[in-house]
């Protein structure tokens, strides 16, 4: 790139530099580009300055700036482009503030920088836990920088980012654009309506200043009584006039942008592609927080207001909000928020002579999820029933277990029968992989497998050690 340096061996002529990042961002700054003069974009501000030092410069806002002559010659881009890199510059700034969500990241965090913590309001930051940093949370530890104190909360990120991802990709069907689409085009025709209004009433207040005007410029000099209420009355109108007008500017301000025929079909489009561009396995973390920056300004998130959830509100880049709900992590059922709920599904499908692993996948495919946000396993729902006193299902119902199953295999008190042996000894031996068997579920009967070879085996082990144990004595 180009570059002038006023000092070196060769001040104020051409060179030319590798382009850095000081470069580019002066030349994205720079109004030139935009076909501008300006002038005051930087100043002397006192209380920096030091003596003997070339100190104490500040940048100026650009509202601020003393001189700013648009289309003063021709730009390389539009003055609407410039503003528009402007305000990308500031929101890339990596500070978690209000109005700052930063540049999207490589980290796995899908709502890196537009996090808003639901307690304080303030940008939450992330930070990655786990033997591997894979785990991302996101963090409120504005009170404890500022003012000592605890962290304001930290949310877990997995659940949360798994819902928004969800929420973004139905809104976006092709389905609910055009839901989408209809129900922009009737606020289109509200407004369009608001708008004339507003017409008439700028009009209306326009004509009464001018009025006001007229009658003004048509009294004699010599009346000066009369001259002077009505320069009041005109200059009340004005004010009027004015007022009206500002509100007018401020309400077009709010309003949605109306979306023309280019942008539906754009919509209608991405709707189609969206979910396999998403998946793709080429599309980066960093790619899919600037697809989701297209359509959600930011997320608030609160997991204090409701047991065992995390609340969330989406807040749209239409200005619309939407609330949601997400099981949290907990470390403890007692604070599951569907504690309820869950135990009368599980006595339910007890009941229905289901197994733990069978009730596992009916509460997997009901949306229901263990305490710590995981798929519940067979394990989960035996310790639930343990816990809360539910009966198993048995083999055999509430029949004692006979000696032999119809399978042919033998329950414990069966294979204690025939080896001669008590209860106890055959579940040791179970446990040293001397026997070999199965239980359908935890706490369901065993079932063991023995031939007419493992049953002479282990009757002449039994014999042996008696022998040895009655020549010991």
């Amino acid at each position: 790139m180009p570059v002038r340096p006023l000092l070196g061996p060769s001040p104020h002529e051409i060179v030319w530099r590798a382009p850095d990042s000081a470069r580019v961002l002066s030349v994205l700054q720079n109004p030139a580009y935009a076909g501008a003069y300006v002038y005051g974009r930087r100043q002397k501000d006192p209380s920096r300055c030091r003596p003997g030092s070339l100190t104490g410069t500040v940048k100026v806002a650009i509202a601020d700036w003393a001189v700013c002559l648009r289309s003063a010659h021709p730009g390389y881009i539009s003055w609407e482009e410039f503003m528009a890199n402007q305000r990308r510059l500031a929101d890339n700034v990596a500070h978690f503030e209000a109005g700052h969500a930063g540049v999207p990241r490589k980290g796995a965090a899908l709502l890196q920088g537009i996090a808003v913590c639901g307690r304080c309001g303030r940008r939450m930051s992330m930070r990655y836990t786990g033997p591997n940093a894979d785990y991302p949370v996101y963090c409120c530890r504005s009170d404890r920088d500022q003012e000592g104190s605890a962290l304001c909360q930290e949310v877990r990120a997995l659940a949360v980012d798994a819902l928004v991802q969800r929420v973004v990709l139905d809104a976006l069907v092709p389905d609910q654009i055009e839901i989408a689409l209809a129900a922009a085009g009737q606020l289109e025709q509200e407004s369009r309506q608001l708008e004339r209004q507003w017409a008439l009433r700028v009009e209306r207040a326009r004509y009464e200043a001018e009025r006001a005007r007229r009658q003004y410029d048509a009294v004699e000099p010599e009346n000066r009584l009369v001259a002077r209420s009505l320069e009041r009355a005109w200059e009340e109108r004005l004010r009027v006039a004015e007022a009206v007008e500002q509100e007018h500017a401020r309400w077009r301000g709010q309003e949605p942008l109306l979306i023309g025929p280019a942008e539906c079909a754009g919509l209608q489009a991405l709707g189609e592609n969206l979910p396999r561009i998403w998946n793709a396995a080429t599309t980066s973390a960093a790619d899919r927080k600037r697809i989701l920056r297209f359509v959600i300004r930011e997320v608030v998130l609160d997991q204090k207001r409701t047991r065992g959830q995390v609340w969330l509100k989406i807040v749209w880049q239409t200005g619309a909000t939407s609330e949601h709900h997400v099981q949290r992590r907990v470390h403890t059922y007692r604070n599951y928020i569907d504690i309820d709920r869950l135990r009368q599904r599980i006595v339910e499908l007890n009941a229905e002579q289901k197994m733990d692993a069978e009730i596992a996948a009916i509460l997997n495919q009901e949306g229901f999820v263990a305490a710590r946000g995981c798929a519940f396993k067979g394990e989960n729902v035996w310790l639930l029933r343990t816990r809360w006193g539910i009966p198993t299902v048995k083999i055999n119902g509430v029949d004692k277990n006979p000696r032999r199953w119809p399978d042919g295999s033998f329950s414990i008190q069966g294979a204690a029968a025939e080896l001669g042996l008590t209860p106890q000894t055959v579940f040791d031996y179970l446990a040293r992989g001397l026997l070999a068997g199965r239980q359908l579920a935890k706490g369901q009967p065993w079932q063991i497998e023995l031939s007419d070879e493992q049953i002479s085996q282990l009757r002449n082990r039994v014999r042996r050690t008696k022998h040895s144990k009655k020549e010991a004595s």
